[in-house]
């Protein structure tokens, strides 16, 4: 992710947040779309890590963020299910 720049790692993180999104059938806005994106990047990122998965160029930073972004989603519905 490091190697996307500032510009490209906010762009995958907004289109893994709205990918995200649309996989667990939820509806928030553009802002929390590049929060979770970017939040998710970083789950992904380690997730991937943690199974000795690399995650090379764009497409390989998109499906981590995607991953995590969804890992994410489900977690915090988790929780507020129980709250």
């Amino acid at each position: 992710m490091l190697g996307l720049g500032l510009i490209g790692f906010l762009i995958i993180g907004l289109l893994a947040g709205w990918i995200a999104e649309k996989i667990m059938n939820r509806n928030h806005g553009l802002l929390m779309n590049l929060v979770v994106g970017v939040v998710g990047a970083y789950i992904g990122g380690w997730l991937f890590a943690l199974v000795g998965l690399n995650t090379m160029g764009v497409i390989g930073s998109l499906i981590a963020a995607v991953v995590g972004a969804v890992v994410l989603l489900w977690i915090v519905g988790k929780v507020r299910k129980t709250a």
